[in-house]
């Protein structure tokens, strides 16, 4: 798959999270999300639009478009494989979140597949995991968040962790 740029992944993320959550995605609700000024998202959605990522009117919106929307939700796979892998080890969810910011954008997927086997082994031989008290505790929430749905909250949190850490 293309790679796109750490920013439009995070656009294309927060629109789909936002979507999934509200039905509806707008620009100052995605500024607002990633910490920026509606008019960096409006020259934004104007560029994804462009590039047929999204369907954008002014004043009316965004929606994905089923390219934007493939690669939206393999970006959120993406960042639930790495929130997983990272928990697996006892990383607090809230460090957790600020390194997945900084990770999902520059793994190679070559590491991406390694990690989804590790995690599809652990989950199968539970048994030896046993041994290892961080991931024994977090056991249940790892894998039982497979089932849960990535919150626009969370996405917000790790944004705003992330722009705190630049400063």
């Amino acid at each position: 798959m293309l790679r796109e740029t750490a920013t439009r992944e995070d656009y294309l993320e927060m629109i789909c999270m936002l979507i999934k959550e509200k039905g509806y995605a707008t620009t100052i609700g995605i500024a607002s999300h990633l910490h920026v000024k509606p008019p960096a998202v409006t020259a934004m959605m104007k560029r994804l639009d462009e590039d047929g990522f999204v369907a954008y009117e002014k004043y009316r919106g965004v929606k994905l478009t089923t390219k934007g929307e493939r690669i939206a939700k393999f970006i959120i796979k993406r960042h639930k494989t790495i929130s997983k892998f990272l928990r697996m080890f006892g990383v607090h969810r809230e460090t957790a979140q600020k390194d997945i910011e900084a990770i999902e954008h520059v793994i190679d997927e070559e590491t991406m597949g390694c990690i989804s086997r590790f995690l599809k082994f652990a989950e199968e031989n539970q048994e030896w995991t046993e041994k290892y008290p961080p991931f024994k505790e977090n056991y249940e929430e790892i894998f039982e968040s497979e089932k849960k749905e990535l919150k626009v909250s969370d996405l917000k949190y790790a944004h705003e962790m992330r722009k705190s850490s630049k400063k």
